[in-house]
């Protein structure tokens, strides 16, 4: 089995990147954020087309997050449903092939102390609360997507430069703690230790072809899921160009 989480910062943007490189990969389920589409414009036939089912949590021009899979997925569910008033399409997750798979979109933050930045903070907050109240660490889970958090120095080109900005500040970092400490593996350190490994470069200033990256883009398994996986790469070739993502898809392979 094959996962992949990709931000690909508009689908309809990036359609044209996106079906050659599902036809040259061939993931099993994919996790797509930042599709920045309503659902009813959603790329839908040319998808199926390849062989998936896109199953989607969108809203017009902003966010957005979707799972592609080749087999049905099932008990779907978008939000988090926990009551609180948010219409930002941000979090989905169903059943595939006896693993559950979430495709989530963690807030950027904007800037420390902003309300973008508590919004932030919260959100980590009510993923851990969705953990714990409709997870079980136990069976095989796969938290996939944009979490918009380095989570150390190793993930991080310049940490002296980063230190204490937004995606790398001490309280963003314990937020994903939160998450893994209810029992999530980082996938991709469970086979790479060393540093100068990102999946986001931006845009401006030469980012990617300087590397001055970042590594924010994750797949967290629990254990009875890290177990069976046998790689994780980040597709770096995914990121060439001048339509390509600001975000580099990251594959994880299980046996």
């Amino acid at each position: 089995m094959k996962i992949a989480t990709w931000n690909v910062n508009s689908i309809r943007a990036r359609l044209t990147r996106v079906i050659p490189w599902l036809t040259e990969h061939a993931p099993d389920v994919v996790c797509l954020q930042e599709t920045k589409v309503e659902d009813g414009l959603f790329p839908m036939d040319e998808l199926t087309a390849l062989g998936y089912q896109a199953t989607i949590h969108g809203q017009k021009t902003y966010n957005g997050v979707a799972i592609l899979s080749r087999s049905p997925l099932t008990d779907v569910t978008r939000g988090f449903g926990d009551g609180a008033p948010d219409e930002q399409a941000r979090f989905i997750v169903g059943k595939v092939d006896g693993v559950r798979v979430a495709s989530a979109y963690i807030p950027n933050g904007q800037s420390v102390g902003s309300d973008k930045f508590a919004y932030k903070l919260d959100w980590l907050r009510r993923c851990r609360a969705w953990l714990d109240g409709h997870a079980d660490p136990a069976e095989p889970l796969a938290l996939c997507g944009d979490f918009n958090v380095a989570p150390d120095d190793r993930d991080v080109y310049d940490p002296v430069a980063w230190k204490d900005q937004v995606l790398c500040h001490p309280d963003e970092r314990q937020g994903l703690r939160a998450l893994q400490d209810w029992g999530l593996e980082d996938l991709f350190r469970r086979h790479h230790a060393l540093a100068g490994f990102y999946s986001w470069w931006d845009y401006r200033q030469l980012g990617f072809p300087k590397n001055r990256g970042l590594r924010i883009d994750h797949i967290l398994c629990t254990g009875a899921l890290a177990a069976r996986s046998q790689d994780v790469v980040i597709d770096r070739n995914a990121r060439k160009g001048k339509d390509a993502s600001d975000h580099a898809p990251v594959i994880a392979t299980f046996g």
